[in-house]
């Protein structure tokens, strides 16, 4: 996967079948040169697959995963060029010294909810604390960020916008003076 870093992409499909996401995620793997980044079930008996590499590449996987699911394809999304704050919200490990406003974005699937974080982080000066997808929230994800409430304000508009335009937002909040407690019980 050695590329100019300015044509790689992530790539997300979702599946309603645990098996055909399965079977989807082995087809993607085989038909173009991408990094398995995540491949697992989810809630409530979803398949959730994450690639890593060339744009064209990704492209090339996530519509083989997309023929090979067949009718039990949920979502998806190809984003060039990721924020690199995606990866570290994927892993819950952003750490920070003060949870100053807090942001949430609330999506139907995973996918949404990664789109609408990159879209938050690229649009406003905000820090992903976590991205979660899917396990124990019956399939639906949350993106939670920090930062200025004026930030937050923006950042959260903006990714719920991204994900309400696909008919896929839940809810979109802003906390502006969160209680300082609560940070611990987030991550």
């Amino acid at each position: 996967m050695a590329a100019n870093k300015s044509n790689m992409a992530l790539g997300m499909m979702e599946t309603a079948s645990v098996a055909l996401g399965i079977i989807a995620a082995d087809a993607m793997g085989k038909v173009a040169d991408v990094e398995l980044l995540l491949s697992h079930s989810t809630c409530p008996g979803k398949y959730l697959t994450l690639l890593g590499g060339e744009v064209a590449a990704v492209k090339s996987a996530i519509e083989e995963g997309q023929r090979v699911a067949g009718t039990s394809f949920v979502d998806y999304f190809i984003l060039p060029n990721p924020h690199p704050q995606i990866f570290p919200a994927l892993a819950a490990t952003t750490m920070v010294d003060e949870l100053k406003a807090l942001g949430i974005i609330e999506t139907f699937t995973a996918a949404s909810a990664v789109v609408a974080a990159d879209t938050a982080v690229k649009s406003a000066e905000v820090t992903l604390l976590a991205l979660r997808l899917a396990v124990g929230l019956g399939g639906k994800s949350y993106v939670l960020l920090t930062g200025e409430v004026s930030a937050v304000e923006s950042g959260v508009k903006a990714g719920a916008r991204e994900a309400g335009e696909q008919g896929l937002l839940v809810a979109e909040v802003v906390i502006p003076a969160p209680l300082a407690r609560l940070y611990r019980h987030l991550l």
